[in-house]
């Protein structure tokens, strides 16, 4: 068999027309859940992209490969077994299209094949579906014969969302001069961010204008969506013309959401809410799994590795700590988890614990947006989060933050660590250089 695990950075589940989007964003992702089975409440084990990914590779908890922030001072383990590593020793042809490996070195270990196109952009992130897919086709072409494992890490719907032209109005009622209305206050709150100049000067103005409309930008953003599905369509479409898309898996995931402005957060991946975590998942293995299949359970992105081992027939390394969501998907009942975790280390630094009924979620420090140090959501009252009840419900969020203090201190003795690594790397390098990832 053969996968294709295809990465979509700063994806949202929310954003999809297969995840209940009114808007016809995902054309191609839509007929991939169709053909395989959709994991409706996959969560991020970490935000942002680096531990994220570093996740997926390992199939550890943060807590436990240790890497919570892009630029704080821990490197994994060399011993680490990784996902590409694991295959390659198991007589996989790897191969990965990405960029990951300019910033952390593990992100190159075990792939035979590394192929970065966006070392022809000055800015790595701006890298193209189009672009990325020229190199994974022509090796799908060359090595498709093999047994092949072939990572694609797409950034189309990253910051700034600059899809082609042809996109940039596809999902926006209005035109030029409505984007750029003096009248329309809606990006206020914007220019009050330090990003907001900076976007002003630079993103917005090679948009050709002074852009005031948020519903052009979040038009932006499904655009941009639209393009990397156009892009996927066109991966998928290259796979069935190798003959192999019938003993292939397909795994389609993304690393963390965005918010658009929900929760005073503008256009990046800042907070621990659903908008951030809530990341889709989709598998597609044609005679292996079903087809047109919806799993409800809540699922963490820590299982990924362990699941593409599973349904491969490889041994799962004893130090992945996800596990496999193959019986999930083929209709056996697995135990269901009670809470997950997740650690960020962007412009805040906090812990999330999520269960059936609840989030609570802890500040390690103060940042930027003033957040409460202590919020408390109801789920199933409240789930876009727009009422923090931890004042009204002190019970509820002293219960809940002792858990979730006793799981950090359980894991760091068992770890033999110095402390919360959240704490420790605090709000990272790389946000007070204006950026995120």
């Amino acid at each position: 068999m053969n996968i294709l695990l295809i990465a979509v950075d700063t994806l949202r589940a929310q954003q999809l027309s297969c995840y209940g989007y009114g808007r016809p964003t995902s054309p191609a992702i839509d007929a991939l859940a169709r053909e395989g089975v959709l994991f409706e409440e996959m969560i991020a084990s970490a935000i942002p992209t680096h531990p994220s990914f570093t996740t997926l590779y390992t199939g550890q908890h943060p807590m436990t490969h240790g890497v919570v922030a892009h630029e704080g001072d821990i490197d994994l383990a060399r011993k680490t077994p990784l996902l590409a590593s694991t295959l390659l020793r198991n007589g996989w042809t790897t191969c990965a299209v990405d960029n990951l490996a300019t910033a952390r070195d593990w992100f190159l270990r075990g792939y035979e094949f590394y192929i970065d196109p966006s070392q022809r952009r000055s800015l790595g992130l701006m890298v193209t579906c189009e672009q990325q897919n020229i190199r994974a086709v022509e090796f799908l072409r060359k090595y498709g014969g093999e047994q092949f494992f072939l990572f694609i890490h797409y950034w189309d719907p990253h910051t700034p969302y600059l899809p082609p032209e042809r996109y940039r109005t596809m999902f926006y009622d209005g035109d030029a001069r409505t984007a750029s209305d003096p009248a329309n206050r809606s990006l206020d709150a914007l220019w009050r961010h330090p990003l907001g100049k900076a976007w002003r000067d630079t993103w917005f103005r090679a948009l050709g204008g002074n852009i005031t409309d948020a519903e052009y930008v979040r038009g932006l953003y499904d655009g941009s969506i639209r393009y990397v599905d156009d892009g996927i369509g066109a991966l998928l479409t290259a796979l069935d013309e190798t003959g192999r898309a019938n003993d292939t898996l397909v795994v389609l995931m993304g690393d963390h959401g965005e918010c658009l402005g929900e929760h005073g957060v503008w256009y990046d991946h800042h907070g621990l809410y659903e908008e951030n975590v809530h990341v889709p998942f989709i598998l597609r293995f044609p005679g292996n799994l079903p087809a047109g299949v919806r799993i409800p359970q809540t699922v963490q992105t820590m299982d990924i590795a362990p699941t593409i081992l599973d349904l491969a027939g490889v041994q799962t390394p004893e130090t992945m700590e996800g596990r496999s969501l193959a019986p999930m998907a083929n209709g056996e009942p697995i135990e269901p988890l009670k809470r997950v975790i997740t650690p960020e280390c962007t412009w805040q630094a906090k812990w999330a614990l999520r269960t059936e009924d609840w989030k609570f979620i802890l500040a390690r420090s103060v940042d930027y947006y003033g957040s409460p140090p202590r919020e408390l959501y109801d789920r199933r009252s409240d789930p876009l989060e727009l009422r923090n009840i931890a004042e009204d419900k002190p019970e509820i969020a002293a219960e809940l933050e002792a858990e979730l203090e006793d799981w950090i201190a359980s894991e760091v003795s068992r770890l033999n660590r110095t402390g919360d690594p959240v704490a420790e790397q605090g709000v990272e390098k790389f946000a007070r250089r204006w950026g995120s990832a």
